[in-house]
């Protein structure tokens, strides 16, 4: 579900107050904002912990977009008859 866009856009303040931002844990649903490029965080999928290092690129986007929560399904290739 979408975020209202008169509510503006989500970062947790303990993240924006600290200085050392790469040693914390950030959540999933915070949008990541110009001064986090270069940094490292520590991203939850459910299962452990995932660290990601913000690029130019990533600015706009969610961190729980780079951290995935499921593993890609492949189908089984079949054996041949001879």
């Amino acid at each position: 579900m979408k975020r209202s866009k008169w509510k503006g856009f989500f970062i947790k303040p303990k993240h924006c107050k600290t200085k050392n931002l790469s040693s914390n844990e950030i959540s999933r649903n915070s949008l990541i904002v110009p001064a986090h490029t270069g940094k490292t965080f520590t991203i939850h999928n459910g299962k452990s912990l995932r660290n990601v290092i913000v690029l130019e690129d990533m600015v706009g986007h969610k961190f729980g977009e780079f951290s995935k929560t499921r593993i890609a399904f492949e189908y089984k290739k079949k054996k041949k008859k001879k």
